[in-house]
């Protein structure tokens, strides 16, 4: 038998040939976190800025976010103790002085 030489095409050759399809690329699947959160505690925790937190049940807490983690905030108060709130305790958040702006911009004779 007699040796055989495989000719085979580099691999450069190849891409000249078969250049890469643009039209079927599939879409980057998004980033996992955006850390729009992190951006948002820390904005609030350095300017103090004075929060109401609703809690699952209702209840309204009012102070300023003074440290957070994965799982939990710090809440100062001042009239009140500090408190530690788990996240997943809290339905939503929001700026004590939209509270304040709300009921100003409500008509007198309506409630919800």
């Amino acid at each position: 038998m007699s040796d055989r030489k495989l000719i085979r095409p580099s691999l450069n050759e190849m891409m000249e040939r078969f250049p890469a399809r643009t039209t079927g690329r599939r879409k980057q699947v998004p980033a996992e976190q955006t850390n729009a959160e992190n951006f948002y505690y820390l904005k609030q925790m350095q300017s103090r800025t004075p929060m109401v937190i609703v809690l699952l049940d209702g209840t309204e807490l009012t102070g300023w976010i003074e440290w957070y983690d994965k799982n939990c905030i710090k809440l100062n108060r001042t009239d009140a103790p500090n408190l530690l709130l788990f996240k997943h305790s809290i339905k939503f958040m929001f700026k004590e002085e939209d509270l304040h702006s709300r009921r100003r911009r409500r008509p007198s004779g309506t409630r919800r």
